[in-house]
């Protein structure tokens, strides 16, 4: 594991080496998360009614919002812990840790006892046919119980990451996904539990998960010795707790908002038909995958702009920045070619249904320029959860989720799923250039900072 007495890279082709070291586990652990979302829709969308395929679609994003919104729990963990593994007091980055914890339990035991008011809520909002609704229904009512196993991952893999761990990251994402897939096939293809069975899968999955990275963390910290001591008088903190509360706040509604973005994307496929809600199920995975790929260079930069940070450290943020966002920009390149080349038949991969595929082949264009579009808004998130910059990040997507709005109301009706589609690459390129405006204030307030002393 990484220890705490390395030392920032000191050139460039180090500062390559570093990134891949962090990014690659990152990459290929988040290339299964949006497999595990394609293998439900591939199970289901070769069952015979569209409508199988909008039910998991509307199931997920239902939990896109409610998990997800929760995602301060990563990425908040990450950033506090990247800032205290660079300056060397592993006494925070334990109680950070055991903070996260609290709150993961916490607001998932909140989730499972609310479920019923939040999932009369959240299907009234969505206002999908009669028959979406119902399956979805069933595949919320399983999956719920999931909650607190969910958040406490999201907490574990915000440790891994800001310690520099990102093969314990992949052991558990893994685990989890892997798992996931394949008790989809057991339980949909095998036992005939259609929606339901790909809800009984990530139940058991994320579940799974959580009890091993649990493990996983208590051997990390423990090879710490007394460094990494658990301390109840700094864990309740209570200007700790107020910062690391409103560091979440931010992210909580920056993640709502972003969240909501696809919620209402979603929601208004679903008001045009059923087989345009699938279609638009079927293409979103291109972006899905998109993301978590780019996400590893996002989570590269958390990572080593936070400890660079954390060390005030000019000189080697920057060196952080610029080798992430290099890799990035590569890596978003040959994700627009894959998706020129390959579209249309991972299209045929993921449904049977004809007039889903024709549909969704119509809006392929969309899928094949989202990287390049993306790729600048993954990066700086990454940068500014390091750095917990998150008052920025907040505003930064409340202007975005604004613009979205606008383009939707002005483009939807002109031009219906063109202009759906337009607006949502009118999100992505806001968010970029919000973020972009306000990055320099993090290089103002590392200028004139003695770098901490190396370890």
């Amino acid at each position: 594991m990484p220890q705490l007495s390395k030392a920032l890279p000191d050139s460039q082709r180090a500062w390559h080496a570093r990134v891949w070291a962090l990014s690659w586990p990152i990459i290929l652990s988040n290339m299964t998360v949006p497999l595990v979302g394609a293998v439900d829709t591939a199970v289901v969308g070769h069952l015979p009614d569209p409508a199988f395929i909008g039910a998991v679609a509307v199931g997920a994003i239902v939990f896109n919002f409610l998990y997800w919104g929760f995602g301060f729990l990563r990425m908040g963990t990450t950033g506090f812990v990247a800032q205290a593994f660079g300056a060397g007091d592993m006494n925070e980055l334990s109680a950070t840790f055991a903070r996260a914890l609290m709150m993961a339990a916490g607001l998932g035991t909140g989730l499972v006892v609310l479920q019923i008011p939040i999932g009369s809520f959240v299907f009234w909002a969505f206002d999908a046919s009669p028959n979406v609704e119902a399956l979805a229904g069933d595949y919320y009512g399983i999956r719920i119980w999931s909650a607190p196993a969910a958040l406490t991952n999201y907490a574990i893999l915000g440790l891994f990451i800001g310690m520099q761990n990102t093969r314990a990251a992949l052991g558990v994402q893994l685990l989890l996904n892997l798992t996931n897939v394949v008790l989809d096939f057991v339980f949909v293809m095998g036992f005939g539990m259609d929606v339901k069975g790909v809800a009984m899968a990530t139940l058991i999955s994320e579940v799974m998960a959580a009890a091993v990275g649990l493990y996983i963390a208590a051997r990390m910290l423990s090879n710490q010795g007394a460094a990494a001591r658990f301390d109840l008088v700094r864990i309740l903190n209570t200007r700790r707790i107020r910062a690391l509360v409103k560091v979440n706040v931010d992210i909580f509604i920056r993640t709502l908002c972003l969240i909501f973005a696809f919620f209402y994307f979603t929601r208004m496929s679903a008001q045009m038909s059923d087989v345009t809600l699938a279609a638009n199920a079927v293409l979103i995975h291109f972006l899905h995958f998109m993301a978590y790929g780019l996400d590893g260079f996002a989570h590269a930069a958390e990572a080593l702009a936070g400890s660079a940070y954390g060390r005030r450290n000019l000189e080697a943020f920057r060196a952080a920045v610029k080798t992430s966002a290099i890799w990035a920009l590569v890596v978003a390149f040959g994700y627009c070619l894959a998706y020129a080349v390959f579209g249309n038949a991972v299209i045929a991969a993921l449904t049977g249904i004809e007039s889903v595929r024709e549909l969704a082949g119509e809006y392929l264009l969309f899928a094949v320029a989202s990287p390049i579009i993306g790729v600048w808004s993954y990066l700086f998130d990454g940068i500014f959860v390091g750095t917990t910059r998150t008052a920025e990040m907040r505003n930064g997507m409340l202007v975005s989720v604004s613009a979205y709005l606008a383009a939707v109301y002005w483009l939807v009706p002109r031009f219906e799923n063109y202009g759906l589609w337009t607006a949502l690459m009118i999100f992505l390129i806001t968010r970029a250039l919000t973020l972009g405006a306000f990055y320099p204030r993090i290089e103002r307030s590392l200028r004139g900072s003695a770098p901490a002393n190396e370890h």
